[in-house]
């Protein structure tokens, strides 16, 4: 019996790549990302958001499930370098066993006073938020939403959007995307 560790995620991302003989200028192609972008991912040297990892399975036509689901040591590390990379972010993966499935939920939590570092994101599809306690504004194009507790927002995330948590407490909020 071995102690075999399961694959990080860059190496399951490579892996699936490889599977489908897909270069990196290839995937590069298809989700709009630098091949030296592409190539640290894979070497497990960043953690994409996961606007990144809905792109990456829907270019390797792989359910996002399988790059956003872990074992606890990988979610652990990915906790840890989300919180380096954003300071103020965390996500939850409400829906990992979406084999095949359009919808995929996410619990969001923002630290007060946060803008993200200054990170948008863009994917195909649509987004719903539902804003569960807290404030937080809603960018989405040059259109802002001041949104509050019990308020909801449906918009093309197509469109480059951002988070800004405007209170002086954690902002939690439910996500929903869409992805054809």
């Amino acid at each position: 019996m071995t102690d075999e560790k399961p694959a990080t995620l860059g190496k399951r991302i490579q892996r699936h790549r490889k599977n489908k003989n897909i270069t990196l200028q290839h995937l590069a192609n298809e989700t709009g990302h630098a091949t030296p972008y592409l190539e640290q991912l894979e070497r497990d040297e960043i953690i994409p958001p996961v606007a990144v990892l809905l792109k990456l399975s829907r270019a390797l036509e792989v359910n996002s499930g399988e790059f956003l689901k872990a074992e606890a040591e990988t979610l652990e590390k990915r906790a840890e370098a989300i919180h380096r990379r954003t300071d103020r972010y965390a996500y939850k993966v409400l829906t990992p066993d979406s084999l095949h499935k359009h919808l995929k939920g996410f619990l969001v939590t923002i630290d007060p006073t946060s803008d993200l570092d200054g990170a948008s994101y863009q994917h195909e599809g649509e987004e719903l938020m539902y804003v569960l306690s807290g404030d937080v504004t809603v960018s989405v194009g040059e259109t802002q939403h001041a949104l509050k507790q019990g308020d909801c927002l449906h918009f093309n995330s197509g469109l480059l959007h951002k988070l800004t948590n405007r209170g002086d407490v954690s902002c939690e909020l439910l996500v929903v995307l869409y992805t054809p």
